[in-house]
């Protein structure tokens, strides 16, 4: 038997019924009819009677519930009884038998259940929704018969969907409703404390399994996972959206309340104040809380299972109540109906609690409040979350690999006999490495280079990696951090320099050797090793390395063939609500409403950095060793739960638990692409370029060198689209400081990357002419450096570094010992006003990357502005730039009116002057064609270069490869042939004929006379 019930609200305790409409059906025939309307006794809500249509006039003289339940218990007799969302329309039906002395032993079926079992491709699942989708007409909705009969039809399509060639019976509908994908079952709420070790992993498995599989709007555990991992778990029966809750406010037999109990470990009473919003909707009544927490009381003592009352807090202080409403209030999407409105979630104390149960009397709220808490705590252990002491990965022999390939590298470049200071430096290093086991991560970034340079992709450092001599030497990073010297690369002999005149050995003089008259190369950068280690050596390494983009993928997965898979995982973050993110917040919520600038800027400040979302760091790796499971440090999730990402991340932030297990930083730059594709097109290696070439150098301070049209474009430096110096404010800063040498560089992208270190610090020193360039603090490595070349003990000129990076000033003490070294009057003001310094190994890295693509811009210009563009070609409008030069300065000057660009304008802007300052070198581009164009790749072409499909706006990456794929293998037969074989729609042939690329073909396929 289908059927459905109206009533005068939601509530079975307090609102009444005012129609039940039922229908019999047998062999999938509706073979009888039940409907009538019941005098409630009570007034309709307008707002229901609006819904149903059953106004108060249309029930006042229709019979009244106890004899309509007796007529409707005589037409259900021993029926199933089936209904959409069953436990709504029973709870009432329950009810009056009850208070009817009838027993209520039907079995049920819920077509909302079935039908999430059965209709998979559904989202919504109200009876609407799914009579549209089985084609079931429903008409009149929300008067009971109708509502039963358009059920009823939908249930016996259902049924039919999953029929079986067995004989079909409630058993076997039972096993298909089994089947059902948890996620799309309704949730209800419990408490789940770990009790112990044991306990904590089994929760974060828990917590990456219904992150991971079960997450459906929120993340899920179905009771079976929960058997799983329940060990050292203790089990609460959780709020008002509980199993336990609902079953005794839908009135269950005592039997079956009795059961649901007993799967707890604890059951939870909570304030009637945590339901404020239910009982405003007239769901519950507090005296209804009051009557099932008293009920939950009386279950715990038959069962003998403890009660503790506790409540849902998600802030301090009851004021912050509206912290929680802006947060709600600001998400994407439909709006959130609790942002609107106040709650109590806030941390109530003993007193409130006890106050809150009085109505238990005295010692019953004693207990519920303090006694069992307390017990219930004392059952649990001190545990924490993340475990202490470190846990690297093991790679056997790792001690000794280093070692060995470290003085085989040195022994290759200074010969048999290493001078003193490299002996001194290697062992040095080795030995704070070794002994502090930090040799496997050494070993790892060693062999991620190894493989990437093998594959043809030169990797570059980040960070202060280039400060660790024995990185240099292990092959990770290029940098050498050893005073400047010179190395004969024929005898091995080797000269170091004292003279603090030079920052770089690259910028020393060219020598020979006086040994066997060859040239002497030039290196060094003298960048002391404790930077990386910290000054005893204890300090956890952090190597990060820039892969090419387009190699990082296959990095991360070479890191997971080397440790095995389930011991990588992208290392996870916590987005946070930025600053003018919570302001937004707050102008949203308050909007058309008084409130002044100071509340504003009050309630944006509370609630910035807020959870937001999660994510993934873009190239941090986590690698737990392999006597280890990720379960022992943290749950894992998808990055903002999102499965399509194919990423699988740590569910904390990884600054958690780095320290812990092993972060590597495998980044994606376009700085190793860039250089990829110049050695491509020019044939030069860049690892023969001088980095003390002058004219390379002049760059950085004019582009005379360029021989430019100045009436077509003109550029104080050459420096465009040059990373890390093409931008204004450090062209502007080339300008003001007319870099002379390497070390300069340097400094410059120090001080650029800084915070407060140029900008109302050193830029002022050197335009008041009190200090020059190469004096200024540039670097956080210049602090320890100058100091300790001062006069200052070597640990005090550490700690005075790292305090001044870290932007946290100056001790008293350092300020004091400072004063009596000889140091120039400005040093100690510079050091107070720094926020944060740039590691000068990174800047060396940066630098050298940069000037290496400097050369190819002077030298083979076509190489650099193909290679440019292609890496920029999201920003690169090729209508607009084939327009030529008057028309770029025009569409420049119109973008840089706009006064609040976007991040597109501003892109556009960088690419268009770089394209300009290529016109006026006297260079040309050759328009996209459907036959010589790469799909996204820039070509040299007869001197000129030619423009990818994708240049032209409009056309996507997909389409563009189809394109140049299909153009390799033949000539299109006409405009109908183009389309037919690359899949371009007519949006698409529009935008290539307005581009004159489709000029050579007919419209169709078809042949005329004429064409002969």
């Amino acid at each position: 038997m289908v059927f459905d019930i109206e009533t005068t609200g939601l509530s079975s305790r307090n609102d009444k019924i005012t129609e039940i409409g039922a229908v019999k059906i047998k062999n999938g025939m509706i073979v009888d009819r039940f409907s009538q309307l019941i005098n409630p006794e009570k007034e309709i809500p307008q707002v229901v009677v609006d819904l149903t249509g059953i106004s108060n006039a249309m029930v006042e003289n229709e019979p009244t519930i106890e004899e309509v339940i007796l007529k409707f218990y005589d037409f259900a007799k021993d029926a199933v009884l089936v209904a959409h969302n069953a436990k709504f329309d029973i709870s009432f039906i329950r009810r009056e038998y009850a208070n009817n002395n009838l027993v209520f032993n039907h079995p049920i079926l819920d077509t909302l259940v079935l039908a999430r079992a059965t209709m998979s491709d559904m989202k919504r699942f109200n009876l609407g929704t799914l009579c549209k989708n089985l084609g079931v007409s429903l008409v009149g909705a929300h008067r009971a018969v109708n509502d039963a009969e358009a059920t009823a039809e939908v249930f016996i399509k259902l049924i039919e969907k999953i029929k079986r060639e067995e004989e079909f019976n409630f058993e076997n509908l039972n096993k298909e409703i089994v089947n059902i994908d948890s996620k799309r079952l309704f949730e209800s709420s419990l408490l789940l404390l770990v009790q112990n070790e044991i306990g904590l992993k089994n929760l974060y498995m828990l917590i990456s399994d219904s992150h991971m599989k079960y997450f459906n709007f929120v993340a899920k555990v179905p009771r079976s996972l929960l058997d799983k991992y329940r060990e050292g778990i203790l089990v609460g029966s959780g709020n008002s959206n509980s199993e336990l809750f609902d079953a005794i406010y839908r009135m269950c037999p005592q039997e079956e309340l009795l059961e649901i109990a007993k799967y707890y470990d604890f059951l939870e009473i909570q304030p009637a104040s945590d339901n404020i919003l239910a009982i405003e909707d007239g769901k519950y009544t507090i005296e209804d809380i009051r009557e099932i927490n008293k009920k939950i009381i009386s279950i715990g003592e038959e069962l003998n299972i403890p009660v503790v009352a506790d409540s849902d807090t998600y802030y301090l202080e009851e004021s912050e109540d509206v912290l929680r409403r802006i947060v709600l209030n600001g998400k994407p999407g439909r709006p959130d109906p609790r942002a609107s409105r106040n709650q109590k979630f806030y941390f109530k104390t003993t007193e409130e609690m006890l106050d809150e149960f009085s109505y238990l009397g005295q010692d019953k709220a004693y207990e519920v409040v303090v006694t069992n808490t307390n017990k219930l705590k004392n059952s649990i252990k001190d545990i924490k979350p993340i475990p202490d002491g470190t846990y690297p990965p093991v790679i056997e022999g790792s001690d000794d690999s280093l070692r060995e390939m470290t003085y085989k590298k040195a022994h290759d470049i200074y010969g048999d006999e290493l001078p003193k200071i490299v002996e001194d430096r290697l062992e040095k290093e080795l030995k704070s490495i070794i002994s502090n086991g930090y040799s496997v991560l050494y070993i790892i970034a060693q062999k991620l280079v190894k493989k990437s340079n093998d594959d043809g992709f030169l990797v570059g450092s980040r960070g202060s990696v280039g400060s660790s001599f024995v990185a240099t030497m292990a092959d990770i990073t290029e940098v050498n951090p050893l005073p400047p010297h010179y190395i004969c690369p024929n005898c091995k002999y080797s000269e170091f320099t004292e003279d603090l005149t030079y920052g770089s050995g690259v910028d020393m003089p060219d020598k020979v050797c006086p040994k066997c008259g060859s040239p002497l190369k030039k290196d060094g950068h003298n960048i002391p090793f404790e930077v990386f280690l910290g000054f005893y050596g204890d300090k956890e390494p952090d190597i990060d390395l820039n892969f090419a983009g387009e190699y990082q993928p296959r990095a991360h997965k070479y890191t997971e063939e080397l440790f095995g898979e389930g011991y990588v995982f992208r290392a996870g973050t916590i987005g946070k609500i930025a600053d003018k993110t919570a302001y937004g917040y707050v102008k949203k919520y308050f909007e058309n409403k008084h409130i002044s600038p100071i509340e504003i800027d009050r309630l944006s400040r509370a609630i910035t950095d807020g959870k937001r979302t999660s994510g993934q760091h873009p190239g941090g790796v986590m690698i737990v060793p392999k006597t280890n499971s990720i379960f022992d440090f943290t749950p894992i999730q998808y990055p903002a739960d999102d499965p399509s990402s194919g990423v699988i991340t740590t569910h904390f932030d990884y600054n958690f638990i780095h320290g812990k297990i092993l972060k590597l930083d495998i980044l994606g730059h376009d700085g190793p692409t860039i250089i990829k594709m110049l050695e491509d097109f020019t044939g030069i290696d860049s690892n023969t370029i001088r980095l003390d070439d002058k004219k390379t150098l002049s760059i950085f301070n004019s582009a005379e060198a360029f021989n430019m049209d100045e009436e077509v474009f003109s550029c104080k430096t050459g420096t465009l689209g040059i990373p890390e110096f093409g931008t204004s404010f450090v062209i502007s800063m080339l300008l003001e400081t007319n870099p002379k040498n390497f070390a300069d560089l340097v400094r410059i992208s120090g001080l650029s990357h800084g915070t407060d270190v140029w900008i109302s610090n050193a830029q002022e020193l050197v335009d008041s002419g009190r200090a020059e360039l190469k004096d200024v603090i540039a670097t956080r490595e210049d602090i320890m450096v100058y100091l300790i070349n001062a006069g200052a003990e070597n640990k005090m000129a550490f700690d005075t570094m790292e305090k001044v990076r870290k932007g946290k000033g100056l001790t008293e003490e350092q300020e004091s010992i400072m004063k009596n070294l000889d140091l120039p009057e400005w040093y100690i003001d510079s050091c107070k006003k720094i926020k944060y310094m740039f590691p000068k190994a990174h800047a060396v890295a940066y630098v050298m990357l940069s000037f290496r693509i400097a050369y190819y811009k002077l030298n083979y210009p076509l190489a650099f502005y193909a290679t440019f563009f292609t890496i920029k070609l999201t920003d690169f409008n090729g209508e607009n730039i084939i327009e030529g030069p008057n028309f770029l300065k025009n569409r420049i000057k119109m973008l840089r009116e706009i006064e609040k660009p976007t991040a597109k304008d501003k892109g556009e802007i960088r690419v268009s002057e770089v394209a300009l300052e290529m016109y006026a070198r006297g260079f040309q581009f050759l328009k996209a064609d459907i036959y010589k164009s790469k799909a996204s790749k820039f070509t040299i072409e007869d001197g000129k270069i030619r423009m990818p499909i994708r240049a032209v706006p409009g056309i996507g990456e997909n389409c563009a490869n189809k394109i140049e794929q299909e153009s390799q293998k033949s000539k299109y037969l006409s405009i109908e042939d183009f389309s037919k074989r690359t899949g371009a729609g007519n949006s698409v042939i529009t935008i290539l004929q307005k581009n004159g690329m489709l000029e050579d073909l007919d419209e169709t396929n078809q042949i005329s006379l004429f064409n002969f």
